[in-house]
């Protein structure tokens, strides 16, 4: 695979002072049109062998093109508070917005590979990791992300002559550490696992290019018309319309009017007297269980969603009143921000996401995709059919990262939504509850049931299941949500 990147690649002088100055003024005339159209954003990953000229092409970039709209990111070794969460929130937090160009050093590639190169995982993890790393970059295309992938390349002598040239030169000594030289000695090693994965990654929507990063002439010329190329062809396609390639399976037909929703009997018996027995009961247990030494190692992560007016905003009240306010934070979720527009779709929960020994609520949350998105058309089939795997994928990256995620669904009838309805407009303290917009969606309620099933259907999973809530009768809501937030803790904990 890297044949090609070690045959000795020359650019001459000459020619290499007579491209610059045009290829300047060009990339710097395609940046200032991505800036202007903020119709998509530019992710260009840097990776390779040490001593490849890595660092040195992208200052090159920052020198050739205006900087201030560059988001150059190095990652090293995770910090405390990246170590308490799922491995890709770092990269998620470093993704540039629309209309900007973002440089991650050290991005997701570097610990898979740091890993399998010192023995520390097996190939199978390593496997587990490709698919992952394909799945995340896949969602990012589809997000409109234009990716480039650099892997910088030199053989094993030329790494050797480069880092003794390094270490000579008393300018540039400081650039090599006994970092570089330990895995210069595991170089077989590095490119057998580097071959591997870069095989497994080179895709159709995200292919590596393997740069020749013996002549630094070559290699700068070489990047700077890859990013000129591809900045320009997507530029040109936006201006004629281009949208991200738009594909959706379709979904099953409906056979017939049952569905989970209407199987459930909404109306169930409590009282004030068992009520408030059984809420100073979960409430004891839920403030002992998160204050407990196990829940150190863990977070807590809850999703309400459910039909309006259907006793969210009580139920997660009855939750912070068993909470210490300095442990935990409530999301609510409402239509997304101009920043938030400007990232991929997830990109506005991953950073909420608590650190160990916290909890964050969700009032509305990602599946907002899946429900008012598809309902209300605000996003293409596609993009929402695509979104239940992504969420899943999501999910599946809290729980294996210490985070219990619990997930409510709060259900009434049409009849006690009414009324709850009417009930807010006539008290003044209840009327900011209720809007326009609530009415509107009483009128599209069998659009949105057959939405809430599907999802349920596809994202209600072994690690992180749904629980529907009958929810008529406040008081069994609340109760019944403290009980299973209780169990699933106690699951969870051991």
């Amino acid at each position: 695979m890297f044949e090609s990147a070690e045959l000795g690649h020359k650019t001459e002088k000459a020619e290499y002072e007579a491209a610059v100055p045009p290829l300047r003024a060009q990339l710097l005339d395609a940046q200032f049109d991505l800036l202007d159209l903020k119709q998509f954003a530019v992710v260009v990953l840097i990776n390779g062998v040490d001593g490849a000229g890595k660092g040195e092409t992208v200052n090159l970039l920052n020198e050739w093109m205006d900087p201030r709209h560059i988001e150059t990111w190095a990652f090293d070794a995770p910090s405390s508070e990246e170590a308490e969460r799922p491995f890709m929130w770092r990269f998620w937090r470093a993704l540039p917005p629309k209309g900007k160009i973002g440089v991650l050093f050290g991005n997701w590639y570097s610990e898979p590979i740091h890993a399998r190169v010192n023995k520390i995982s097996k190939r199978a993890e390593l496997d587990q990791q490709v698919d992952a790393i394909n799945r995340f970059e896949a969602m990012l295309v589809h997000e409109g992300v234009l990716l480039i992938k650099l892997w910088f390349h030199l053989s094993k002598e030329g790494q050797k002559a480069r880092l003794k040239a390094l270490e000579k030169n008393p300018n540039t000594r400081w650039r090599v550490t006994e970092r570089d030289w330990r895995y210069a000695k595991l170089y077989d090693r590095y490119r057998e696992t580097a071959e591997h994965l870069l095989r497994h990654t080179s895709t159709g929507d995200a292919p590596w290019l393997i740069v020749d990063g013996s002549d630094e002439r070559f290699r700068s010329l070489l990047v700077g018309r890859t990013l000129l190329d591809a900045l320009r062809k997507r530029i040109d396609a936006v201006q004629k319309g281009w949208t991200p390639r738009q594909t959706a399976a379709p979904l099953p037909p409906v056979v017939d009017n049952r569905n989970l929703l209407n199987s459930l009997v909404l109306k169930q018996d409590m009282g004030k007297k068992e009520y408030g027995e059984l809420l100073e009961k979960y409430q004891g247990r839920l403030a002992l269980l998160r204050r407990s030494d196990a829940f150190r190692k863990h977070s807590l992560i809850l999703v309400f969603e459910g039909a309006d007016a259907a006793g969210k905003g009580g139920a997660i009240r009855r939750i912070t009143a068993a909470l210490d306010a300095r442990v935990f934070r409530i999301v609510p979720i409402a239509a997304p921000t101009e920043e938030e527009r400007a990232q991929p779709y997830l990109w506005r929960f991953w950073r909420h996401l608590p650190g160990q020994g916290k909890v964050t609520i969700f009032d509305r949350s990602w599946y907002g995709r899946v429900l008012v998105e598809r309902v209300e058309g605000y996003c293409s089939e596609a993009d929402w059919m695509r979104a239940y795997a992504e969420i899943n994928d999501f999910e599946d990256q809290l729980i294996d990262a210490g985070a219990v995620v619990v997930k409510f669904w709060l259900a009434i009838s049409a009849d006690e939504q009414l009324a709850r309805f009417k009930e807010r407009e006539a008290e003044p303290h209840k009327r900011f509850k209720i809007t326009a917009e609530d009415w509107r969606n009483r009128e599209k309620a069998d659009q949105y049931a057959q939405a809430v099933c599907d999802m349920v259907d596809r994202t209600s999973t072994e690690n992180a299941p749904w629980t529907l809530v009958e929810a008529d009768n406040k008081y069994y809501a609340r109760i019944k949500i403290l009980r299973t937030l209780c169990e699933r803790l106690e699951e969870a904990l051991g």
